[in-house]
């Protein structure tokens, strides 16, 4: 049995919930006040068996409210903890490579990760990503500057793409 530790913050966005384990790494994040939005993002290995409700997270909770407070590096240093193939943990790290501000297109993602053939594949590890925001997966768009998919919304995606540039 294992125990992790949640929270919810209010953003400008909306509310933003982080899970994370007991060392302080994020298991799963997002712009939801629902744990049930997040729980099933995490790998099985890692998902915690019972969640305990805090009101701060100490650094997690510090870097949400500094970077939606303009600060944009805050959430680089965060722990995270992620769990799939070699692929999608490349890929993972890939993204926390990215700087606020120069979003890439899936295709550069893809190339970033090391598979420069497998910008399917890069999407799906967006796709997949369950710590959003420190895992900056709403920084890679569409060749061409559209937008693409974002688990919370077009208008999440749009609203932190705007607060980077």
């Amino acid at each position: 049995m294992s125990t992790g530790h949640v929270s919810t913050i209010d953003t400008p966005i909306s509310p933003f919930t982080a899970i994370v384990a007991m060392d302080g790494a994020v298991l799963a994040s997002g712009w939801t006040a629902s744990t049930d939005d997040l729980l099933p993002q995490i790998s099985p290995s890692l998902r915690p068996t019972t969640l305990t409700t805090r009101r701060d997270l100490g650094a997690v909770t510090k870097a949400v409210r500094a970077y939606h407070g303009g600060d944009l590096d805050a959430i680089a240093e965060i722990p995270v903890r992620q769990r799939s193939g070699e692929f999608m943990q490349q890929a993972w790290d890939a993204l926390r490579t990215v700087p606020a501000g120069k979003p890439v297109s899936y295709a550069d993602y893809a190339l970033l990760a090391g598979r420069p053939a497998a910008v399917r594949a890069a999407a799906t590890a967006c796709a997949r990503n369950a710590a959003t925001l420190f895992v900056p997966c709403h920084r890679v768009i569409r060749t061409g500057g559209a937008i693409g998919n974002f688990r919370w919304g077009s208008d999440v995606k749009r609203w932190l793409l705007n607060h980077e540039s």
